[in-house]
């Protein structure tokens, strides 16, 4: 932890740097610091992303009903989805910079019941301040594979000395479950399994786009390589398919996308450009953030992205729970339990390459998008507890008051 706390320090000028130069948000470095005012709160609540946000909005929501959740996160757009929910009692601010003294300035203000860290967001620095203020940690939807397992090995005890101070930790799947004990998880500490990302619901009055949803395919959050693999898939299949959504998991990529698009001759939107959907562009650039609900509700079939281009694969949850049917490619190994039920259900095809993808698409006729969304729903209902979960917080965190 000195060697950590030394390299930290170190880095600490440079951190500065980046959010004063516009690399990070500027402005921030208040917050950064853990020097930025913030109203007292009973939760303090991290995610690191707008996928960790989005899926613990649930679980957010039902702590705000016991008292206020200060929600942190690490990228602008993360704090503008949380403000954007309108939450009564929620309130959205940037993490701390994880060194001696910055998670201790945050905690002190915010004196919270618990520390609620989502899926695997593992700070020494910040742990240790928890600790020291006697704030018990809890990690909720915690994730661990077996690279990330090696990585901790070989930093020797900080990962052990956080997760002895870890109060309560629900791991996604067995094998994340096995990886933290191996590391130092208390067995007292181990709670029930659960994927936060199986409670996402739909957005209220969320509709489709008037396009016609079994001949609309999804490629939702698409890394470099994938979106040539389904542009050509989608080419190769336009008697089953007249329109192909492109969502970028990074949308800073979308002129990068839209020069593949352009190349192949195909007409298109891009919604950063302020275009809509319509009828005659059979392809459209979904390059923002915040509107997956709406991609997911259009679409009658979803390619996973990050699943063809060794990422692991994204969230199955979101399109299953709006109905739509899904297709990935062979790495999978984020959510690798959930794809398996899925694929022995015939909730889900798993392809090996562009190939594959087109063989599928082509076999994807409104009837067979039907069968496979109504499986994998059936699949995946009742696979978080929210209300569990809910009460193992309450029951382990700092009284009231």
């Amino acid at each position: 932890m000195i060697l950590y706390r030394l390299l930290m320090a170190l880095a600490l000028p440079f951190l500065l740097l980046a959010t004063l130069t516009g690399r990070w948000p500027k402005g921030t470095w208040r917050a950064r610091l853990g020097l930025a005012p913030v109203q007292r709160a009973d939760w303090w609540v991290h995610g690191a992303s707008l996928g960790e946000l989005t899926s613990a909005r649930a679980l957010i929501a039902e702590l705000a009903q016991e008292g206020p959740v200060h929600v942190t996160t690490n990228s602008a757009t993360g704090r503008a989805l949380v403000a954007g929910w309108g939450l009564t009692g929620v309130t959205a601010g940037f993490a701390p910079f994880d060194t001696a003294h910055a998670p201790a300035r945050l905690l002190a203000q915010l004196r919270p019941r618990a520390m609620i860290v989502v899926e695997n967001e593992f700070w020494p620095a910040r742990f240790a301040a928890a600790g020291a203020a006697g704030v018990p940690v809890m990690v909720v939807g915690a994730r661990m594979s077996e690279r990330s397992a090696r990585r901790w090995r070989v930093a020797g005890g900080l990962m052990r000395d956080m997760l002895k101070g870890v109060t309560y930790l629900s791991a996604q799947d067995a094998a994340s479950e096995s990886r933290f004990l191996t590391l130092g998880l208390p067995l007292a500490s181990l709670g029930a399994r659960l994927n936060l990302k199986a409670l996402v619901q739909p957005v209220a009055g969320m509709a489709a786009a008037p396009l016609p949803r079994a001949r609309t395919v999804l490629a939702a959050s698409t890394h470099a390589g994938e979106d040539s693999l389904m542009l050509d898939a989608f080419v190769a299949n336009r008697a089953g398919f007249d329109h192909l959504i492109i969502a970028p998991r990074h949308p800073a990529r979308g002129a990068e996308v839209a020069r593949l698009i352009g190349a192949r001759g195909l007409a298109f939107g891009q919604r950063s450009a302020g275009d809509g959907l319509r009828a005659d562009q059979p392809v459209y650039l979904a390059d923002t953030t915040g509107e997956m609900d709406l991609w997911y509700t259009t679409a009658g079939v979803t390619v996973i992205g990050g699943s063809f281009e060794g990422k692991g694969g994204h969230t199955p949850f979101e399109p299953v729970v709006r109905g739509s049917a899904l297709i990935a490619g062979p790495s999978l190994h984020n959510f690798a339990e959930v794809f398996a039920t899925l694929r022995a259900a015939e909730g889900c095809i798993c392809v090996a390459d562009g190939a594959g993808l087109s063989s599928a698409l082509n076999s994807m006729t409104p009837e067979r998008q039907a069968q496979m969304a109504s499986n994998a729903r059936v699949v995946l209902q009742g696979a978080g507890d929210i209300a569990g979960l809910v009460n193992e917080i309450r029951s382990r965190a700092q009284p009231k008051g």
